[in-house]
């Protein structure tokens, strides 16, 4: 079975974001780069797919040149190969081009299973992972947080309001992942050393089939038209209890319409 994860680099979590003040974009230098979170969870799951059935496992992953260090992170886990899509014109593409450059680096390279972890830490949009797979022409099975493979059928279950879903489909079919699939496994010493030297493909846009003026932020479908800084957090009412402090409670929160 053939599987590509696509994972994103992203600036560390506990970080503190801001946007750049020249062009509104996220400022991405301003803190570590590190793999997104939740694609550690696609990655999991695609080495325990590989154990169980066999096959190869790809990584994916568009960005910078630092980005890199991303997929080496993800090889070092386990993954076979990796192909980074690294070009100047992709600086500030949206969701739209972001899922036409990894369809176009996808499409014909026969994979099996598509994965991706459900979301980004730095956008939290949710919708590259449907965006490919309509642009691929597959079914998509997300928010998976179970994933059994039998021969040519995926089947995952997805955790809703009213209980669960089991949703399948035929392969090749793309899939996106929840935090609750399963627990990623850290890289070992011995992993980390045959990352350096697994293979490692470097493409670009128009590898990818994609026009370079469709990409990047001016072809992007939304812009940031203005931002603040965050104002400091205001200071907290102290009640003092000499007797009465439940009902100076019931007051505060009356008055700010809680109660």
């Amino acid at each position: 079975m053939k599987i590509a994860v696509c994972v994103k680099q992203v600036p560390d979590t506990w970080a503190e974001k801001r946007l750049r003040p020249a062009d509104s974009l996220l400022d991405r230098e301003s803190a570590e780069g590190v793999l997104n979170e939740l694609d550690e969870y696609a990655v999991e799951e695609a080495l325990k797919i590989q154990e169980a059935h066999g096959g190869e496992v790809t990584i994916v992953s568009m960005g910078p040149e630092r980005a890199v260090e991303t997929i080496r992170k993800a090889l070092s886990m386990g993954a076979d190969a990796g192909i980074h899509i690294v070009d100047d014109a992709l600086s500030g593409s949206d969701a739209l081009a972001t899922s036409a450059v990894l369809a176009g680096v996808l499409k014909d390279r026969g994979f099996d299973l598509i994965i991706f972890g459900s979301e980004s830490t730095d956008a939290r949009m949710s919708v590259v992972p449907a965006m490919v797979s309509e642009r691929l022409g597959l079914p998509q099975l997300t928010f998976a947080q179970k994933v059994d493979v039998n021969g040519g059928t995926i089947t995952i279950e997805r955790q809703t309001d009213y209980g669960f879903d089991s949703v399948e489909a035929s392969s090749p079919v793309v899939v996106s992942v929840v935090e609750k699939i399963n627990e990623p496994r850290y890289p070992s010493f011995k992993g980390i050393m045959a990352a350096k030297k697994k293979p490692l493909e470097t493409l670009s846009v128009a590898d990818a089939g994609v026009a370079a003026g469709s990409v990047g932020t001016g072809a992007a479908w939304s812009v940031v038209a203005d931002f603040a800084a965050r104002p400091p957090k205001a200071a907290g009412t102290i009640v003092n209890d000499e007797g009465a402090g439940g009902v100076k409670i019931a007051e505060f929160l009356a008055t700010n319409k809680i109660i």
